[in-house]
């Protein structure tokens, strides 16, 4: 019999025992750090941009030099030169002059405004006109505007995106200090298991948990490596688990988790370390375990699909979130049933559903029918002291990353 736990419970457990345990950090080009967590804050050690710029192409000034300026009676100021892009200018402007700047270029010394092109002429003879006031400020960015020398651009535990590199680029970064991604092993127990590459032979099914789990880490951030389909027998699991454990942060076995007489998992676990937890108070993925071998974490995932994804998600992925120092994100809309669902289980319901016309559509799914989950926009949690939720109830859709 199963001593269940709550998925929360179980989350805490996982905490507590592997509260310390952290990535070291690693020196990685720029060019590859997409997706990749930063393991200190990155700091600017200049000013971003170096100089004050200008935003549009027209003319360096001064505001109160066209101040009440109109197309009536417009400032006539002497332009004294222009500015070359890509190179500093050592132009400095005075009263009643102007200098001609393009866009990104430099705003000479003594100028505050830039004024567009559109509202100015050139008179000839070094005379601009110009027939639209100006602020302080119109038109540009100044020194620093960006960031500032000691400033934190981006702190330690940001996974970063494509914006992120073009800051750090910005910065005058070529490598940053990044996370080691989490080693994990990818282990499928069972008989009945032959690879999704392989052709079915009768009584025999594909392992679907193998690749599944291994994309799973990868969009984690981890660096998943699958060892294999192991029978169902007590060595056999007992010398994949511990030949893993040598090179891994982290074990992920599917299947072989219940109470049958063949189910060897949690007596391995059991038997070589500590066993934390078997069983969850979740649908599907009452038979999930979680254990402690040679101080590493080993789950043992059900054989299930479905149950091994929702297990995944709520029970891996806080996990290698907190071995990367990196904020755990989930995408989530409110939205009405289309219909009520029952739920009478005593434990907390996954159920998936699909955005349709404003409204969540649950699925009925059962745990080994993955081409159902993958059908979907996302799942819904229904908790395991209510009786099931009716149609028209506004719920929280988790939604999958697409």
């Amino acid at each position: 019999m199963l001593n269940v736990k709550s998925i929360a419970e179980v989350n805490q457990i996982i905490h507590q025992r592997f509260v310390d345990l952290r990535m070291p950090a690693e020196k990685i080009q720029l060019e590859e750090a997409l997706g990749r967590v930063l393991a200190e804050d990155a700091l600017a050690s200049e000013f971003v941009p170096d100089f004050n710029r200008s935003t549009v192409d027209g003319y360096a000034l001064r505001a109160s030099d066209v101040f009440g300026c109109s197309e009536s009676i417009p400032a006539i100021l002497a332009q004294i030169g222009e500015v070359h892009m890509g190179a500093h200018s050592s132009l400095k402007v005075g009263p009643d002059q102007c200098v001609y700047v393009p866009t990104g270029g430099e705003v000479p010394e003594g100028a505050d405004t830039m004024v567009m092109l559109e509202y100015a002429d050139d008179l000839g003879g070094h005379e601009i006109a110009i027939y639209k006031p100006s602020p302080p400020g119109a038109n540009m960015i100044f020194r620093g505007d960006d960031v500032k020398p000691g400033q934190v651009v981006l702190p330690s535990g940001r996974r970063l995106n494509v914006a992120d590199i073009g800051a750090l680029g910005a910065l005058g970064k070529s490598e940053v200090s990044v996370r080691r991604k989490p080693r994990v092993a990818i282990i499928s127990t069972g008989n009945e298991l032959v690879a999704h590459g392989e052709t079915l032979t009768p009584g025999k099914i594909r392992d679907v948990n193998a690749v599944m789990l291994a994309s799973a880490v990868l969009e984690e951030g981890g660096q998943p490596h699958t060892l294999g389909i192991i029978k169902d027998n007590e060595q056999a699991v007992r010398t994949a688990l511990l030949s893993a454990l040598k090179e891994h942060d982290l074990v992920l076995l599917s299947g072989g988790t219940s109470v049958g007489e063949k189910d060897a998992v949690p007596k391995i676990v059991a038997d070589l370390g500590e066993l934390l937890v078997h069983g969850v108070a979740a649908k599907p993925g009452k038979p999930t375990l979680f254990g402690s071998v040679n101080h590493k974490p080993v789950y043992g995932l059900p054989g299930n699909p479905v149950a091994a994804y929702f297990m995944f998600y709520s029970l891996v992925r806080p996990l290698l979130a907190h071995m990367l120092g990196a904020e755990l994100i989930s995408r989530s809309a409110n939205y009405p049933l289309a219909r009520a669902v029952p739920s009478n289980h005593g434990r907390e319901e996954f159920v998936p559903v699909i955005i349709k016309d404003g409204l969540a559509h649950p699925i009925a799914s059962k745990s080994g029918l993955i081409t159902t989950l993958s059908g979907t926009s996302g799942f819904i949690r229904i908790p395991r002291d209510l009786e099931g939720l009716s149609k028209g109830q506004v719920v929280e859709v988790t939604l999958f990353a697409r």
